[in-house]
């Protein structure tokens, strides 16, 4: 007898659920150079017990076109993919390349100090440190009579 393909009850929600995102991004006037909104940056959120880590793909932007901000509890990602303005005509027989301006917001797990966060963009993956805040001690309070 052969088996049977799982049946995955919330498969079709979950594309449903991606779809309708990408259809309000697009109405609510997010910015993006292709009608996917592929130029946002891939990211990797890690957490030591110093610091919080944040890693994100960003090929082909320089430092000049990226912009850091950290407060207590986000960090946010600017930057520009720019087009190649040579002016030599090309016959493009594919191009899967994206480019444009994206803005990327990340909730932090943790409160941090963002007065010490450290930034360095090395092959194309920008990694920003943010060392944690003590986080408050718990203290016994006397009730008074």
């Amino acid at each position: 007898m052969a088996d049977l393909p799982r049946w995955e009850s919330f498969g079709g929600l979950t594309t449903l659920r991606r779809e309708m995102d990408r259809l309000f991004e697009r109405i609510l006037g997010r910015e993006a150079s292709s009608p996917l909104g592929e130029v946002e940056p891939a990211i990797e959120v890690a957490e030591t017990p110093a610091a919080v880590i944040v890693k994100a793909q960003v090929p082909g932007v320089s430092k000049e076109h990226l912009q850091v901000n950290v407060t207590d509890t986000t960090l946010t990602l600017k930057g520009e993919v720019q087009e190649d303005t040579t002016t030599e005509e090309k016959n493009y027989h594919r191009r899967e390349f994206h480019y444009g301006a994206f803005a990327r917001t990340i909730t932090l797990p943790t409160t941090v100090q963002a007065e010490h966060a450290t930034a360095q963009l090395k092959d194309g993956v920008l990694e920003v440190t943010i060392p944690k805040r003590e986080t408050t001690k718990a203290k016994d309070v006397p009730i008074q009579t």
